[in-house]
């Protein structure tokens, strides 16, 4: 059986791909802020380090895969957090790791989600992300943002996911080439602890977006809907999958993007 890494396993869709991981007889090291078995604040150099540091010895042999899954929503209210976690965080662990995964051929999965294709994102922020790299650039830039707007912290979220899937993309052959498949899931619509406690305004949001398979269902998506597919990228069965940014969203992109087939 294998070693796989999840990041926010402590809750939510992490949590359920830990579970299912460990059903198969996998060994699965949580890395979170709380309830971890690597406990460190992601949001930080230090913390990604440390964690970096950690898996590295604890795992000397490798790892079969990298579950890249912590992260906050837009309505966090902390505009910096939404940068330094979804983005920074992601990007430091998963190529901290990638000397780990390259002594396995592992796999990596990144969680961004399928709002990415909606629109709401700001291209320069994207673009800074992926092509300066400069997180305190980007921190500073935020500062002056009205962290109270939802509208302004769901627009960061939505560019940091679409930052982390572009950045997929990018590496993606490369790291094929040296053994290592990367692929990103989009999440829709799913119950868990963060959207559970999101304010009236973030859950009408919400529910205004359509999920097809959940048609006539006053309900969001299960975390397994989504982490069944997170087990299945990491997997040798998806060993022809790379580089793929698999909308895991009920249907709700079709729907949106019915013409858009790539």
């Amino acid at each position: 059986m294998g070693i796989y890494a999840i990041t926010g396993a402590s809750s939510g869709i992490g949590a359920k791909t830990k579970e299912l991981l460990m059903q198969q007889g996998h060994k699965v090291i949580n890395i979170d802020l709380k309830d971890g078995d690597i406990c460190v604040n992601l949001a930080s150099q230090e913390g990604r380090q440390s964690a970096v540091d950690q898996l590295h010895t604890m795992c000397p042999d490798g790892l079969d895969g990298m579950i890249c899954n912590a992260g906050v929503s837009g309505a966090c209210g902390n505009l910096g957090l939404i940068i330094s976690l979804n983005y920074f965080g992601t990007v430091a662990v998963a190529n901290g790791v990638y000397d780990l995964l390259k002594k396995k051929h592992g796999s990596c999965v990144v969680t961004v989600s399928n709002t990415i294709s909606q629109g709401a994102g700001r291209k320069d922020i994207v673009d800074l992300l992926n092509n300066i790299g400069d997180e305190k650039r980007v921190l500073s830039l935020v500062s002056s943002m009205d962290s109270t707007n939802l509208s302004v912290g769901n627009s960061l979220y939505v560019s940091t996911k679409y930052a982390l899937a572009r950045w997929v993309r990018r590496v993606s052959a490369t790291w094929a080439a040296n053994g290592v498949r990367i692929n990103a899931v989009a999440p829709g619509n799913v119950h868990t602890a963060m959207t559970a406690t999101m304010s009236t305004t973030a859950k009408m949001a919400l529910n205004a977006l359509p999920i097809p398979t959940k048609y006539g269902q006053e309900c969001l998506m299960a975390p397994e809907e989504i982490a069944e597919v997170m087990v299945f990228l990491a997997s040798d069965s998806a060993r022809g999958v790379n580089g793929n940014i698999m909308f895991v969203d009920g249907g709700t992109d079709a729907l949106l993007n019915t013409e858009k087939v790539y």
